[in-house]
This record gives C-alpha cells, structure tokens and sequence, in this order.
C-alpha cells in the first residue's frame, strides 16, 4: 500500500478563501485492481474554476465536499499498471485532484508524450485551458479577418492563448491585464495594444486603443473591466464568457447601482451575442481539432506559453488564494514531484 498526501477542503469559505479552508492529510490506498493504475503526481493545476467547487451554491458541477480532496487536473507518471495500455513510467493527464498518488481506471486517464511537448502543458496551453480559448474563440467569438478583439486577463493561460490565435486569424488584438510586468509580456506575444486596468486613465486608454470599435470581447474577468468594455462593442459583437473571477469571492449582492438594465439594454440595441460556455460541451466535436492545431502553433512558436511554476503540494493553497488575487503570472501549475 502507498501513503499519499492530501490536501481537501476542511471548511467552505465566505468570501475569499484562506488556509484555515485547507487541511493536509495523509491516507494509504490500495493495490490497484484489473483495469487500474497507480499514479505518482508530478504537476498539478490550479484554476480558477476551484473557487466555485468549494462553494456548495449550486453550479455546472457538483461542489467538492467538505473532507473530500480539493479536485483538479493532473500530470502523473505510471507506477504500476493492470492495464494493457498503460506501462509503468507512462505518463499521463489525470483528474487526481490535489495528492501526491491516486489509483484510478486507466480508462479515465489520457496517454500523453513528452516527445512533443513538456507534459506540463497538458495544464495549460495543450489542456483545458488553451482548450477553452480554442473553442470559446471558434464557435462564439466567431472572429473575422481585419476585427477587433479584446481579451481581459491576457496573461493567464486562457486569455493569452486568445489573443494569439486572433493574431493568427488576422484581427487586431488588445490585451488587458495587471501591472506594467504582465502588460510588457503581452507587447512580447505581439498584441497591438496592451492595457493596464488598474491604470488611472485605463477607460481612456481602452476607448483610444479600440477607435474602430471592439467586435469580439472575449470575458475572463467581469467588474470593472467589463464595465469598461461594454459602451465599446459594435453592433453584432460577440462576448464568449468564459470565467467571472472578478467575482469569485463576493459574499453578497455588489455594492453600487444596479447596472443590469443598462447591460440588456445595450445587449438589445447592439444586437449582441453574450453566450456563456463550459469547454466541455465542445469535446466531443473540436477536441481532436485543438490538438492538432494548437500543436503545430506552439512547436511553431506561433503560439506561447508561460508557466508559473510553485514547489510542493504545500504551497497549493496559498499558490491558490494568490491566483484569485492576480498575483500569479502564467497558467499556475505545482510541481508535485521530480
């Protein structure tokens, strides 16, 4: 029997997470049986998405129980396997979730070779999140030749891979994120303009960086920067809502006027597409698609990447409680084990 290290939920938070949310355990698991795999973690993820599993409000996914080990994707090496398509050394994208060894059906594990890229990115710009840029960007954003499309949150793995691929299809990018280091990132990935909004003139600098209007805003983030984004969009623009971190850790209603009107009435006037989305309703049809494709841009280096690697399964929590602050910079991921 293995022992692994585990981190789960210990209580539910009321607003932003903090430690005391988290508890490390420790738990032995059996042998694996037919058809299943022991797996060592090597790379874990961390994702916004998180914040809303600990919540028990009810959601797109069931919300993780308290006691039960904080979820999240994986990159785990074989150690054993009783299963015919896997061999020990193997590895592997998985759903472990936030411990160091897990037995599960091989069936529901993905092979993955470091041939062709890091293993790490499978977290990243290979996995969910460049996945959710590829489909969000293909069948809501919709985006054209020659339009305009604003991304927030364009350094994280999502919205950097956004502005990349609209790169690619030829429009006019501008990337919106936090601090002058994050905004220097995005003029290296080549966005035609990259905004600070915790600038004093960021309503200003948005509006002159847009003169003909924004055709595709692509929502990470909501708050202020979407207050910002919204009196720009043209007529027919497309917004594929992606994520809300902005809001992630409110407790109650927001402070101030109620803007709803105001947003459906803009949405009536400008005939426009506001489409939430979660990545895996587009699975069964563009998965094949992204890999290939977001495969050959970044061996091509038409496409990059940046990681945010922390040390440890330890660090997960405070690693997380940063990220919903901002302060990571690059798809966040811990390295587990060597």
């Amino acid at each position: 029997m293995v022992e692994s290290t585990r981190i789960v939920l210990a209580s539910r938070p009321v607003g932003a997470p903090t430690p005391e949310n988290f508890r490390i355990e420790t738990t032995r698991l059996p042998a694996p049986a037919e058809g299943e795999v022991l797996l060592r973690t090597r790379y874990l993820s961390l994702d916004p998405y998180m914040r809303g599993r600990m919540s028990s409000a009810k959601s797109y996914a069931e919300p993780v129980e308290v006691g039960a080990v904080m979820v999240g994707a994986t990159v785990a090496e074989v150690l054993e396997s009783r299963a015919a398509a896997l061999a020990k050394g193997d590895m592997v994208l998985s759903y472990s979730g936030w411990q160091t060894y897990d037995v599960v059906s091989a069936r529901r594990v993905r092979k993955l070779d470091p041939e062709t890229a890091p293993v790490s990115t499978a977290l990243g710009v290979l996995g969910m999140p460049g996945f959710t840029a590829y489909a969000g960007l293909r069948k809501i954003g919709r985006l054209k030749p020659g339009e305009t499309l604003v991304v927030a949150a364009a350094t994280g793995p999502v919205g950097a891979t956004v502005g990349q691929m609209a790169k690619i299809q030829g429009a006019r990018t501008v990337g919106i994120a936090g601090g002058p280091r994050k905004v220097a990132y995005l003029n290296e990935l080549g966005f035609d303009s990259a905004l600070d909004h915790r600038a004093p003139d960021f309503v200003q600098q948005l509006t002159a960086a847009v003169p003909d209007g924004i055709d595709v805003y692509f929502e990470n983030v909501g708050g202020a920067v979407a207050d910002a984004v919204y009196p720009l969009l043209n007529t027919y623009a497309r917004v594929p809502v992606c994520g809300l971190i902005a809001n992630y850790n409110a407790s109650g209603a927001a402070e101030g006027p109620d803007r709803l009107p105001a947003y459906y009435s803009r949405i009536l006037t400008k005939s426009l597409t506001v489409r939430g989305f979660i990545q895996s309703e587009f699975v069964d049809e563009l998965y094949p698609d992204f890999l290939r494709e977001m495969g050959e841009w970044v061996t091509a280096g038409r496409v990059r990447y940046l990681e945010d690697v922390v040390d440890g399964l330890a660090a997960a929590p405070e690693a997380f409680i940063g990220m919903l602050e901002g302060r990571n910079f690059g798809k966040l991921v811990v390295k587990v084990a060597d």
